[in-house]
């Protein structure tokens, strides 16, 4: 069974959810001309972002990790994304100097030996990458909804990251079902890793399938405690500002 199959349905509001979702990208656009970034982790929520901001013509570049760890099949997307939208997608990869030397003293699967050193990795993989993206830059677009995680259940549509970047989530209020009814009614290319029950997916050895009835982010750092599953892209404090 496909993911469309298991998770499409048409809820009440959807429509509206969807008009809201693009009146938030418009305004962020008139707040932020030409400092605007969407940056989009390839997973089914970021594959809705990309399909409306195309489809609505809303200014606004892509960017992504690249880490050097992704599965085959999210580096497979992207060309997918590039042909089907005729857009460009950046790619942001860590300093291969210093992942070398990390792997050299810690080891390829040093993220399996403790928190700290899982967060390391994320540290050179994700978050300088990400700095480096988002430089020059006032405000960024993330696929965060509150249904995805109990860390996760307040996220407001706009806030303040901690260098003072606004933060837009316009999809916050979205369910899951809204995301796949979307990529159903729009035929969005999606992730082949969803259709074996990977919810939520980032590199591949830290990332796994779930089984029925475990938790949406189950699947990710699966070997930690709840409490600890953020690669730190998202888990500062942040500043509700509308």
């Amino acid at each position: 069974m496909s993911a469309i199959e298991l998770h499409a349905r048409a809820k009440p509001g959807f429509d509206e959810r969807v008009a809201s979702a693009v009146a938030q990208l418009r305004a962020a656009i008139e707040r932020h001309p030409g400092t605007l970034v969407f940056t989009t982790s390839l997973g089914a929520e970021d594959q809705v972002l990309t399909d409306l901001i195309v489809r609505h013509g809303l200014n606004i570049p892509l960017a992504t990790l690249q880490t050097g760890r992704l599965h085959a099949e999210t580096l497979a997307l992207i060309p997918r994304i590039e042909a089907r939208y005729g857009i460009r997608i950046e790619q942001w990869e860590p300093v291969q100097e210093q992942v070398i030397q990390f792997v050299d003293r810690h080891g390829a699967m040093a993220m399996r030996d403790s928190v700290e050193l899982r967060k390391a990795c994320c540290g050179l993989r994700k978050l300088e990458p990400l700095s480096r993206a988002l430089a020059g830059r006032s405000a960024w677009v993330t696929g965060l909804r509150r249904e995805q995680s109990g860390a996760r259940a307040d996220v407001p549509f706009t806030s303040s990251d901690e260098n003072g970047r606004e933060k837009i989530a316009p999809l916050a209020d979205w369910s899951w079902a809204d995301v796949w009814h979307y990529i159903a009614t729009y035929e969005v290319p999606y992730n082949e890793l969803h259709d074996r029950f990977f919810p939520s997916i980032g590199c591949e050895p830290c990332t796994r399938a779930v089984a029925l009835g475990e938790d949406f982010r189950a699947g990710r750092w699966w070997w930690e405690n709840e409490s600890a599953k953020e690669c730190g892209l998202h888990a500062t404090s942040l500043k509700e500002t509308a």
